[in-house]
């Protein structure tokens, strides 16, 4: 498969190549046994958008290859994750043990590692290789991980060897163009690598009940609300009691000193909406730390009378309940990724903010055509700019909701050219 499809329109390409998805699908079903793909994926439940990552790339497989079996090896199913995902793709099978996995192993053609922040399985990809022979692929991550805001680079030898595995997939999709060039830059040799969206973008879990009694309840009403998330420089794992963590003095103290600088924006904007605009603003988490910092950080530090236009949510919710209340509000702003994410997929704007201790997946804004929605807050002239890009999204809705679907049709159009070349892997 050339590498040169991602210099044309995904409708062009099917035409000029004559590969229409079913007549890949043809030759995926040639035979009498079903196609079967192991996922490996699911790294976390503490953080929302760790949730969506494998429902969305279940989503993208089912609509494009419904006719291949799809298995999941996943890390972590727990806070009722496993049901939620049973309920919703039935069809779906998940490894549960190590000898269900060797099963897994001998019967799956392709492993497809799921979207990430790095190569996070890459010690089970090579697991995979080594013990089949078999192909795999990678879908939607960044390449690599930002380590800290000294800027430490992964040491040579690391990166050599994670670069040698990417070299050896049938393809990989990077979340990021920024990730593309830093592979292409390092000698990365396989065959098909290109722009892939994160697989969340795809994730359409919904929880309308739970949603619309939390609105319901403190006075939220679908078209009169923005939601904000807050987020430190560092998420702080150690204050999970389930991650069993141990507090990192360094993070924190960064933490520390980055986390007025990086909220008072936030808060401003906060401000000049409820001043400039009948809307109310919903501060809400994407992982299990957050629901405190938005109450350190924003909420308590708002002047009383903006306060009563203003709701924190004190307790951490899953993906669908999450996106049910995305898709009623009038736009999202903040320091996270995968909430936007949510938001655009689902046709909704979304500001991000981002800085260097994160990695570069906030740049996919730039490759599906909303760079003016990022911001880095690294520099102070950006920072300048949150607050009247935050007012403006409040002020005209339709227009920001234009360009969000406009994204979220480019995203799509990106999601089945991804499943043009893994049907064409399968064959």
């Amino acid at each position: 498969m050339s590498t040169s499809i991602n210099l044309v329109s995904r409708r062009n390409f099917v035409t000029q190549l004559g590969l229409g998805l079913a007549g890949i699908l043809a030759g995926c079903n040639g035979s009498s046994q079903p196609k079967r793909i192991l996922v490996r994926s699911s790294w976390q439940t503490v953080n929302i958008g760790d949730i969506a990552h494998t429902p969305g790339l279940l989503r993208i497989i089912e609509t494009y290859l419904p006719d291949v079996e799809v298995y999941l090896w996943a890390s972590k199913l727990d806070n009722g994750v496993d049901r939620l995902l049973a309920t919703s793709f039935p069809k779906l099978k998940i490894i549960d043990g190590e000898k269900a996995l060797q099963q897994a192993f001998k019967t799956c053609d392709f492993l497809l590692h799921g979207s990430g922040a790095s190569l996070v399985a890459e010690r089970d990809v090579v697991r995979w290789y080594q013990e089949t022979g078999k192909p795999y692929g990678f879908y939607g991550i960044t390449f690599p991980p930002q380590k800290s805001h000294k800027t430490n680079p992964e040491p040579a030898d690391v990166l050599a060897k994670s670069v040698g595995v990417l070299s050896k997939a049938d393809f990989v999709f990077f979340r990021d163009s920024k990730s593309l060039a830093f592979a292409k830059e390092l000698g990365c040799t396989c065959p098909v690598m290109q722009f892939g969206p994160d697989a969340a973008f795809a994730c359409d879990l919904r929880d309308d009940d739970l949603a619309l009694s939390f609105l319901s309840e403190h006075g939220l009403e679908a078209g009169k609300y923005l939601c904000c998330i807050p987020r430190l420089r560092y998420t702080a794992f150690w204050g999970i009691p389930s991650m069993n963590g141990t507090k990192d003095e360094i993070k924190h103290a960064r933490n520390e000193e980055m986390k007025e600088h990086d909220h008072a924006p936030l808060r401003e904007a906060i401000v000049k909406i409820v001043q400039q605009t009948d809307l109310k603003v919903l501060i809400c988490p994407e992982d299990q730390t957050q629901m405190q910092v938005g109450k350190e950080m924003l909420y308590d530090k708002l002047p009383d009378e903006v306060r009563t236009r203003v709701v924190w949510r004190p307790d951490y919710w899953l993906t669908g309940e999450a996106i049910s209340t995305y898709v009623r509000s009038v736009g999202l702003f903040g320091n996270e990724m995968h909430s936007p994410i949510f938001c655009v997929g689902h046709g909704v704007p979304a500001i991000v903010c981002r800085w260097a201790e994160q990695t570069t997946k906030g740049y996919m804004w730039e490759d599906i055509g909303l760079g003016d929605w990022l911001f880095d807050l690294d520099d102070e002239s950006q920072v300048q700019l949150v607050v009247p890009k935050v007012l403006e999204m409040a002020k005209n809705p339709e227009e920001f909701k234009a360009k969000a679907l406009k994204a979220s049709e480019t995203v799509k159009d990106k999601q089945e050219e991804t499943m043009v070349i893994l049907a064409e892997a399968l064959k």
